[in-house]
Parts: C-alpha cells; sequence; structure tokens
C-alpha cells in the first residue's frame, strides 16, 4: 500500500502529466512505463557490469561505446539515464526523442532484454522539453524513495498505485477488476508451483500478478528454493493475452515490476483462429469483457460447434474449457445473464459445464461490485475440465458486502462476506448439512438439471416468511377511531392558544 511521502510525490508526477496536456490515464502510464524501462534498462546494466566484473567474466553493455541508432552511429553512453538527466532540458529533450526511444525499439534482439519486447511500437508523447524535464526528475525523487523504503515490493505497490489512476476515471475504468475480488478468487483456487496460469483477456494483468504475489507468500520456498520451479515461475508460468497493445504493455510492466521476468504477455485475439491453445493451462482465473455481440466471421469455428453464438461471455467460457487441460480449474466472472438465460446458446454452455465436467461453486455478487463503472450484477463460476462429467452437489454463496460501499463512491466498511466465502469454499465438507435459506447451502446436481440448468441462486435460495397476526378489524378502526378524536382535541388547543 502506497501512502505518505512516496504517494504524493506520484500524485505530483501525476499532475505534471496534467499540466502538460496528457490527461488519459493510459496513455500517462504508458509514458511512464517507458521511462521506468528507460532508467531500469540503466540500473541492470549497471548491475551486470558489476557482477561480472567480480566473476572475472566478459560483458558488453548495451550502451557499448558506440551505438547505431537508424542511419547514425552515436555515443552509447548519451542514452543513460544517468548521464541525459543532466543535460539541459532542450538536449535532453532531443536525446530522448531522437535516439533514446529509437534505441529502445531496436532492443528486442537483445535476449537479455526482458522488457525489449514490449517497446517495438513506443511512441514518445511528451509534449515540450520543460514537461520532461520535470518528469524525469520527478521519478528520480521517486526511485530515491523506494530505495530508502526497502521495502518487499515497493516497486509492484507503485504500478499498482499506478493502476489504480485508471480506476478512477470514468472512461477507462472497465479494464480493472477490483484488486480484493481478484485476490479472493486465486486464495479460493490456492494455486501451486506447478502451475502454468492463463488470463484470455488479461488487461493490466491482475489476475496474474496477484497469483504471482499469493505463490511468493504462500510457496515461496517450494519455488524459489528449487532452480527448475523458479525458471518455471520466471517464465513459463503466466500467459495473457489482450487486443489492445497499450494494455498489453502496460500488463506486461505490472509483471515484470512484480519481480516476474518474463511473462508470456502477447497481443491475440482469444476468440479467433488465431489463438490455437488447446489442452494447456492448469488454471485459468479471467474476468473477460461482455461487450455485447461479435462478427461470427471473427469467431474460431470450434468454439461456436460447442456455443452457436455471438456472446463474448458464452464464447469465453467455451474457450476456457478448450484451453484447459483435463483436471485443470477455472475461476471466472460472467454476467449474471449466463446463469439464467433461456436462449439455446446459454443453456446449452451450463448443461456442458453441469454434464461434461464439474462445476463447483456459484458465487453470486452484488451489483455495485463493479460500480461507479457498471452496474452489472455478476457472479464467479468456479469448475474444473474433466471431460467425463463429475459434478455431483454444487456450492452456492449469496455475497451481499466485499468490504466497500455498494454506491458509487465504494467506501470501505466494516461488511465484508469475503473472508467467510473463503474458509467455507475451503471447508466444503462442512457445507452439506446448511438450509437453503442461510447465505450458502449446496445443491444436487439432480436439482440443477430438473431446473434447465439454471444457476442464479435465487432459483434454489429459500426465504423464511415470519408469520404476523393482526387485531380484528373493529378493534383497528377503533384505534383509528380514537386517534382521530386526539388529533381533534389537538386542534382545539391550537385555536384556542392563536386566539389569545
Amino acid at each position: 500500500m502506497i501512502t505518505g511521502e512516496l504517494k504524493n510525490k506520484i500524485d505530483g508526477l501525476w499532475d505534471i502529466f496534467a499540466a502538460g496536456g496528457l490527461v488519459n490515464p493510459l496513455e500517462v502510464i504508458e509514458q511512464i512505463t517507458y521511462l521506468m524501462f528507460i532508467h531500469d534498462l540503466d540500473d541492470s546494466d549497471n548491475i551486470r557490469a558489476r557482477e561480472s566484473a567480480m566473476l572475472g567474466l566478459p560483458y558488453r553493455s548495451v550502451f557499448a561505446e558506440e551505438v547505431k541508432v537508424g542511419e547514425r552511429t552515436i555515443d552509447g553512453t548519451q542514452l543513460k539515464w544517468s548521464v541525459f538527466h543532466d543535460f539541459p532540458a532542450d538536449r535532453m529533450y532531443a536525446v530522448m526523442q531522437e535516439w533514446v526511444f529509437p534505441f529502445i525499439k531496436t532492443l528486442h534482439t537483445d535476449k537479455n532484454s526482458a522488457y525489449s519486447k514490449y517497446m517495438d511500437d513506443a511512441i514518445f508523447k511528451l509534449p515540450t522539453p520543460l514537461v520532461l524535464s520535470k518528469v524525469v526528475d520527478s521519478l528520480d525523487e521517486i526511485y530515491k524513495t523506494m530505495n530508502e523504503l526497502q521495502t518487499a515490493d515497493v516497486r509492484g505497490d507503485v504500478y499498482e498505485y499506478l493502476l489504480s489512476k485508471i480506476a478512477q476515471s470514468g472512461r477507462n475504468g472497465q479494464f480493472r477488476t477490483p484488486r480484493h475480488i481478484i485476490r479472493m478468487m486465486v486464495e479460493m483456487m490456492d494455486p501451486t508451483g506447478d502451475e502454468v496460469i492463463c488470463d484470455p483477456a488479461c488487461g493490466t494483468s491482475g489476475f496474474l500478478v496477484a497469483t504471482g504475489e499469493y505463490l511468493k507468500e504462500k510457496r515461496k520456498e517450494e519455488i524459489f528454493f528449487d532452480r527448475q520451479k523458479k525458471d518455471h515461475y520466471m517464465n513459463h508460468m503466466f500467459h495473457g493475452y489482450d487486443m489492445d497493445r497499450t494494455m498489453l504493455r502496460i500488463g506486461a510492466m505490472n509483471m515484470m515490476t512484480h519481480g516476474i521476468e518474463n511473462p508470456f504477455i502477447e497481443y491475440r485475439d482469444s476468440l479467433s483462429d488465431q489463438n490455437a491453445d488447446r489442452d494447456k493451462y492448469s488454471l485459468v482465473l479471467a474476468n473477460p469483457p461482455f461487450k455485447g455481440s461479435l462478427d461470427a466471421e471473427s469467431v474460431s469455428g470450434d468454439l461456436l460447434k460447442v456455443c452457436k453464438t455471438k456472446k463474448t461471455e458464452l464464447l469465453f467460457l467455451t474457450l476456457f474449457l478448450r484451453i484447459l487441460k483435463i483436471g485443470g480449474r477455472c475461476a471466472c466472472i460472467v454476467p449474471d445473464g449466463v446463469l439464467f438465460g433461456s436462449s439455446t446458446a446459454h443453456r446449452a454452455i451450463r448443461k456442458e459445464i453441469v454434464e461434461n465436467q464439474r462445476l463447483k461453486a456459484v458465487i453470486s455478487m452484488p451489483s455495485g461490485v463493479f460500480k461507479p463503472y457498471a452496474g452489472v450484477s455478476t457472479a464467479i463460476l468456479i469448475f474444473t475440465k474433466t471431460e467425463h462429467g463429475g459434478t455431483d452437489q454444487v456450492w452456492f454463496y449469496d455475497m451481499t458486502a466485499d468490504g466497500f460501499s455498494l454506491d458509487d463512491k465504494r467506501s470501505p466498511i466494516a461488511d465484508n462476506d469475503i473472508p467467510d466465502i473463503i474458509e467455507r469454499f475451503k471447508h466444503l465438507d462442512k457445507e452439506a448439512d446448511r438450509k437453503r435459506t442461510e447465505q450458502s447451502f449446496m445443491v444436487s446436481k439432480q436439482d440443477i438439471v430438473e431446473n434447465d440448468y439454471d444457476l442464479s441462486i435465487n432459483k434454489y435460495k429459500e426465504m423464511e416468511y415470519t408469520a404476523v397476526e393482526y387485531p380484528p378489524t373493529y378493534e383497528i378502526m377503533a384505534d383509528i377511531r380514537e386517534i382521530e378524536r386526539e388529533i381533534g382535541r389537538e386542534m382545539d388547543e391550537l385555536e384556542r392558544l392563536l386566539n389569545l
């Protein structure tokens, strides 16, 4: 959590961009991402040079004595943050625009540069030398404060705080699933060090980052004291796809800022034939877009075979089933309509999950969870790919509070069902005897089949009604007459006082 001096400095950096005319939060974070990369490239190059010198190994700096940028050959040291940040504003601006940005685009040929492949189409958008000079000075101060704090994941916290700026803007808030909801889903799935994880609509990589952080907390020794598992964590565990290059760049930087060196974050239309993944992942965590309908010609044919529809929320569920390995698990957010929609496609995907896979849980969330940007009611589906059924009892939970008010302000409150959800989910053996009048309960597969595979909690939740006995009508009428007489007496008294 970013607080105090560091938070103020980041807010100050944001204000510099706003004063310079850059107000779109995605563009601001994108430019900060580029500049952080350029700063880190200098730092990491110096570290590698020192390590190589200590070990007596040869090392060629990416800022070699002469660097070719376009048709020109220039002194590479001028591209180092530690050098050009002392230049006068006009010269710094020219170096950044004409040399540094073209230079970082060429680094993808350097296998040691994990960041570089996300910088191919980097565009320098800072409007004036003065704005650049202020931004560079501000970033220097932020890095200085981060180094002084020396906390475990201050870099990740800084980036999370930057991403929260997206959620604060009405225009782009839809990109970000609330962090506490993501964390709840990760805790429920309890990932291990051997997972291969995918989010086919990853945005800023929130689910992947949260999974990485969870593994650092819960399985640190298992992963980081084992060379093979650490390599898997750094290079092969995390996969994310998106169709927005800006979001990909921010998502990739978010991953690497949280210490995951080489995540597989790639531009891809997950629902098209471009995505050939099949039986590949052990865990899918996602909040796919609910943007209505797609052109059927752009959708992969094998998805349409399972669920003939243009609705993205249904197609993504079909995709999850295709890309998971047998035994692979999925926790995903869906709009409520998926649970009870009466179309052939809605029923088909629900039947597929209930009959041919193992549906484990349906968690109904209140409509305010995604406010102020969307008031849609949503639910979390948790299921395992088996291809031979296995659904027996399905656990339903009616979440009524998530620790924040359900209005547009989303202020912190005491009521929070999330700890209870996690606790009950981890001990489902204790849920069997709960009545359907309670907040959570089990529903048999047979009941679900008989209700046409409806998965809405209201179909199964029972309400307790308390009988209320009222007095006879003549007693009520007598009471009303007495009240009228009392009103008359009070009016008479008021008139007497006014006549005095």
